[in-house]
């Protein structure tokens, strides 16, 4: 059974860094897509950063530059280096995986922005 666990979410100034990491068991592959989402109150999750089984990466306008999605395949691990962090950035963020076609969610960490 596939199994996804988020860390390393906190409280964190505007412009310090967080690093996410999301630890996956249960049948990953390297080749399996990985993505990291994020959902704010009030508004509908939203994908942040995507890493393919070949390194390639994909991200949404806002974060460019400031984040990086990662893979660690011999550890099945995906990270997410944020930095500059802002405001905006609060969210709890969520880790998914694509396995085959089918889709699956850790329970999210919570990062939160202070001004």
């Amino acid at each position: 059974q596939v199994q996804l666990v988020e860390s390393g979410g906190g409280l964190v100034q505007a412009g310090g860094s967080l690093t996410l990491s999301c630890a996956a068991s249960g049948g990953i592959a390297s080749i399996n897509p990985m993505s990291w989402y994020r959902q704010a109150p009030g508004n509908e999750r939203e994908l942040v950063a995507r890493i393919d089984g070949g390194g390639v990466t994909k991200y949404v306008d806002s974060v460019k530059g400031r984040f990086t999605i990662s893979r660690d395949n011999a550890k099945n691990t995906v990270y997410l280096q944020m930095n500059s962090l802002k405001p905006e950035d609060t969210a709890v963020y969520y880790c998914k995986a694509n396995i085959w076609g089918r889709f699956y969610w850790g329970p999210g960490t919570q990062v939160t922005v202070s001004s």
